[in-house]
């Protein structure tokens, strides 16, 4: 299913729902960042989905970056919560989902990288400076901004 991002755009249309999402910077030990290239929108981004009734969101994250990439990961800190009612995902059901997503920090734990096929047409590891020429969404990019960041704070926002 096809998907448009809107990012504090005018013309979006008005959210209809709001799904709680993870994300995952995950980080290898040459600190690499695992990246998927999605088929619904055609960006670069973090690893990550809906969380599911019955799951921690914490179990989330690592269940979704098993689905996409194949690679299982422990959970080692808490990048942010990104809730901009100006972020909405359009999809082609009539869906318009509010942005509310947590993201995590993660350390593989076994690795055996590919794409699914249904989500991620790619999946590969990225050196930190080569993010910048990649076709990323804004809300995105912030993300994993935060994830390479120095900083220990969280974003809350």
């Amino acid at each position: 299913m096809g998907r448009v991002d809107y990012c504090n755009e005018p013309a979006a249309p008005a959210a209809n729902s709001l799904v709680p999402s993870v994300t995952a910077a995950v980080r290898d030990e040459r600190g690499r960042l695992l990246l998927i290239h999605k088929i619904d929108n055609d960006y670069w981004a973090l690893p990550g989905g809906a969380m599911n009734l019955g799951e921690s969101i914490a179990d989330a994250a690592v269940r979704e970056v098993a689905e996409e990439t194949g690679v299982h990961v422990r959970i080692t800190g808490l990048v942010g919560l990104y809730t901009d009612p100006g972020h909405v995902m359009a999809y082609d059901d009539g869906e318009v989902r509010q942005e509310f997503s947590v993201c995590f920090h993660a350390r593989v734990v076994t690795e055996e990288p590919r794409r699914d096929g249904t989500e991620t047409k790619a999946v590969t590891w990225v050196e930190p400076a080569e993010v910048e020429g990649l076709s990323i969404h804004p809300s995105m990019r912030r993300r994993i901004t935060d994830a390479l960041a120095a900083s220990p704070e969280p974003h809350i926002g």
